[in-house]
């Protein structure tokens, strides 16, 4: 697998396409960190470390729905493999005029868009939530 954080948002987009309540991907450390982003913001109830099926290790990421209606509308992969994309503070753009969040990865962790202006550091923008 060449983009590892863009088949998770694949698997989160497909599961809420279904309706499904939980969502199992195989574990990272920055698979982790993006989901960390995504819970602090509201997007996802939680996640949980557990085993897979074939023994690996592998996160169960429960979904947040309201009325029926997926919290999460939109989730875009920017930064790509082929095509790296780096914005220093300044330049983060804001999602929506303010309603979503651009997740991303700096010196000094992964962090939202918000956080990452008020901390006053760039870094490669990972992905979109809106």
């Amino acid at each position: 697998m060449t983009d590892p954080i863009a088949d998770m948002l694949t698997r989160i987009r497909n599961a809420q396409m279904r309706g499904k309540s939980t969502v199992m991907t195989p574990a990272s450390k920055l698979r982790a960190w993006v989901l960390d982003v995504l819970a602090d913001e509201g997007y996802i109830r939680g996640y949980e470390k557990t085993t897979g099926e074939d023994g690996h290790p592998a996160i169960e990421i429960s979904l947040k729905y309201y009325d029926g209606i997926p919290v999460i509308r939109e989730l875009k992969r920017v930064s790509k493999p082929g095509r790296r994309v780096y914005m220093g503070a300044d330049d983060i753009p804001t999602v929506r005029q303010g309603l979503g969040v651009s997740i991303v990865s700096t010196s000094k962790g992964v962090m939202s868009d918000a956080a990452a202006r008020s901390a006053n550091v760039g870094g490669e923008v990972l992905c979109t939530v809106f």
